[in-house]
């Protein structure tokens, strides 16, 4: 078997054994990381006790220990201290690890006053316990990093090199390789199933480094920018490619071209806002979502739901829950034909459901799923037109937007920006709300977003 058969072998469509490996240490080591912060934090300031001018037992302490360890856990992880980069960079880790320290403190000392107790703890056994927790924390985290460093290294992290067309480098590490001409795979921001092929591909790696020819250098990086991955090419421009970084590969400048929008602390509070509300939903919404299936079923002949496919996250295209509001037989799969007032393929139970949004309830299962969020980009079919021109080719920052995961509303919708897509006026101020809302994410925005939404339930441009 040659060298590029063994990479496309461990390299399958949905990602392979090693970056599962990859991910698990990550995972594992964080954990640890967590474990060690909570042990030097109760270790240093109960050996603050011993300074205390009366005795006192562990015992009597131990609910105000447990809670500074707490807030600090939570702090740390938004203060991205439990972040997998962080693992191999010793002065990162200790600097945010640092911060979340000061800021527990500072929380502390705040709580303290506020229910006026602060002269019910010792001061020279708290300040002792402080700065034994505060130097045990940092010492940790300097060995735990070296540690990582030395027996770890640049196998931490499921890295990709993927070579279109130019010589295959000899040494690659620990690095994977694929051949994009052996595994067919095409620079080409013109074909939806290409970019498919493409992010199925890229899903289970933290990071990929493209090597091709200089003309296809701005078509590469403009297919990893909607990948969810950093994605590196190997290029001496830079001006075309609106780069976020430069950086080096063995003895190669790198360009790094896209980035995943949310760290991992913002991903898991925007997971925890679509289930806190998905959930909760889908249980009330469930009489009156039965009620409508009923009334499909009984108008025409079919099935109640509409399945689409749509382009989500990373590019990868994902199947769309709607209820049928067509006539069977004339439902567009492909989304070349977009619904007009007047449309004859509408039932009268569809346009109902339409112009309430009821036909879009069933998109809170692809939420609960995760192939959607709540808020974000609206993902479109893959026929998708403006002025018959497919929507990739209207803006070519078109497929940036699929850095996030598709919502059920979005920044675009709330602005009005609903319905039909006749003109390339249409689909450009969408794409713009898109990613100004990717850029300046925020939960506080998620929530404005969501109780916007409300109020466009029913819309002049929904029929």
């Amino acid at each position: 078997m040659s060298r590029i058969d063994l990479a496309m072998a461990i390299h399958p469509a949905r990602g392979s054994n090693a970056a599962a490996v990859h991910r698990s240490i990550r995972i594992w080591l964080c954990l640890l990381l967590l474990v060690c912060d909570m042990i030097a934090l109760m270790t240093g300031l109960s050996a603050g006790l011993a300074f205390a001018p009366v005795a006192i037992t562990l015992g009597d302490v131990s609910p105000s220990l447990g809670a500074i360890t707490l807030a600090y856990a939570i702090v740390a992880f938004h203060n991205q201290a439990y972040d997998p980069r962080i693992l191999r960079s010793a002065t990162m880790s200790c600097r945010n690890a640092g911060r979340a320290f000061a800021g527990t403190i500072l929380l502390f000392f705040l709580l303290l006053f506020a229910v006026k107790s602060a002269s019910e703890f010792p001061r020279l056994a708290l300040l002792a316990g402080l700065g034994s927790a505060g130097g045990l924390l940092l010492i940790q985290r300097l060995v735990l990093s070296r540690l990582i460093d030395r027996y770890i290294g640049d196998r931490l992290f499921a890295e990709l090199m993927i070579v279109d067309d130019c010589p295959i480098p000899n040494d690659l590490g620990p690095m994977a390789l694929v051949d994009a001409q052996a595994a067919g795979l095409r620079a080409d921001l013109d074909d939806p199933y290409m970019l498919h092929r493409l992010g199925m591909l890229l899903r289970d790696h933290d990071r990929v480094v493209v090597a091709c020819p200089e003309d296809r250098r701005i078509i590469w990086a403009q297919m990893l920018k909607g990948g969810n991955i950093v994605g590196e090419v190997i290029s001496p421009e830079v001006e075309a490619m609106a780069p976020l970084a430069v950086g080096r590969w063995r003895d190669a400048a790198t360009l790094v071209v896209a980035r995943g929008p949310l760290n991992l602390a913002n991903r898991a509070t925007k997971r925890l806002l679509d289930l806190a509300v998905t959930v909760p939903l889908l249980i009330g919404l469930a009489p009156l979502m039965l009620i409508v299936a009923l009334a499909i079923k009984l108008e025409s002949p079919g099935p109640i739901f509409f399945r689409q496919q749509r382009i989500g996250r990373a590019n990868t295209l994902f199947s769309i829950f709607k209820f049928r509001s067509m006539k069977a037989d004339q439902c567009d799969a492909q989304g070349h034909r977009s619904a007009s007032r007047a449309d004859d393929r509408v039932t009268q139970v569809g346009r109902f459901i339409r112009r309430t949004s009821i036909d879009e309830l069933p998109q809170l299962i692809n939420v609960l799923l995760g192939d959607m969020s709540l808020v974000g980009p609206r993902p479109h079919a893959i026929g998708s037109t403006a002025e018959n021109i497919p929507f990739w080719r209207v803006d070519q920052q078109y497929w940036k937007r699929h850095a996030l995961k598709p919502g059920i509303t979005g920044l675009a919708q709330i602005r009005g920006f609903r319905g039909a897509t006749e003109t390339r006026d249409d689909i450009l101020k969408r794409v713009e709300a898109d990613l100004e809302y990717m850029n300046d994410w925020s939960l506080v925005r998620d929530i404005v977003i969501l109780a916007g939404t409300i109020q466009i339930l029913v819309h002049k441009n929904a029929f």
